[in-house]
């Protein structure tokens, strides 16, 4: 979905409104040996290392028509991956004089961009020590100087990440002058994050918002509704379990999905 600009500024000098968009991505399953869930742990860690996270963040700046500076990657070992990426709005080298608009900074403006501009990944594979339980949590931030907006890469996140649960918060800070010194502190119209959310996502997900519109902060949580057990086994089949198993499987995965989705422990009835 595209960003809403409130209209075209015109601007006295370049535009330094910071926009940052931040994830918590989790993926829920049950391994039921410990095998199990050293399996999955180095399965999470070979879908999601480092080059295919560089793969991803790098089609978020062409979504977002940022330019990469510099990017540095690394694999963990025992497990876990990072990425960081500094990008600019305006290539390096571009001449920026005329009229200042959104869309033409100033050539200061690459100092501003080296500093509050960057696309960020780290990943948490981990698992509970007794329960079977095993948890993958993808961190990502977006944070933007300018007019590029990185809500134009929220549905690609998403999807590329296919997560039980999504915890996302964004945030503009900062001000940006019009050519009569009025300061303007957003540029874009905003009233939820799930204005940018494709349907089809939020008809798979129960949704709350918890917003701060006077301060320019949103923050939405979102739970997958479907629940098929079979999607939460890693290395058993659910035609291998008792009935018993499966109901207390069932019980210790839901609570664990409600537990960070809620951002809270739930006593056990």
């Amino acid at each position: 979905m595209d960003v809403k600009t409130i209209k075209k500024l015109k601007l006295y000098g370049f535009n330094n409104l910071t926009k940052t968009l931040s994830f918590n991505m989790y993926d829920i399953c049950y391994a039921k040996t410990p095998q199990h869930r050293n399996e999955y742990i180095q399965y999470i860690d070979e879908e999601y290392n480092a080059e295919r996270l560089t793969a991803i963040l790098t089609e978020v700046a062409n979504m977002i028509g940022a330019n990469i500076l510099n990017i540095a990657r690394q694999d963990y070992d025992p497990q876990g991956a990072s990425v960081t990426m500094l990008i600019s709005e305006s290539k390096i080298g571009t001449d920026h004089q005329g009229s200042a608009t959104p869309s033409d900074p100033k050539s200061d403006a690459v100092v501003c961009h080296l500093d509050k501009s960057h696309i960020t990944v780290h990943t948490y594979p981990e698992s509970h020590p007794d329960q079977g339980i095993s948890t993958f949590r993808a961190d990502i931030d977006v944070s933007t100087c300018g007019e590029i907006s990185p809500l134009k890469a929220l549905n690609y996140l998403i999807n590329s990440f296919n997560p039980d649960i999504v915890n996302i918060d964004y945030r503009v800070r900062g001000f940006t002058r019009d050519v009569n010194g009025k300061k303007f502190f957003i540029d874009h119209k905003i009233n939820s994050i799930q204005n940018y959310i494709s349907k089809d996502t939020r008809d798979l997900y129960q949704m709350i918002d918890v917003n701060v519109y006077q301060e320019y902060i949103f923050h939405t949580k979102m739970l997958l509704k479907e629940f098929d057990l079979d999607n939460y086994l890693f290395g058993t089949a659910k035609k291998e379990l008792l009935p018993g198993e499966k109901k207390k499987i069932k019980q210790d995965l839901k609570k664990e999905m409600a537990e960070i989705f809620y951002g809270r422990n739930i006593p056990k009835v």
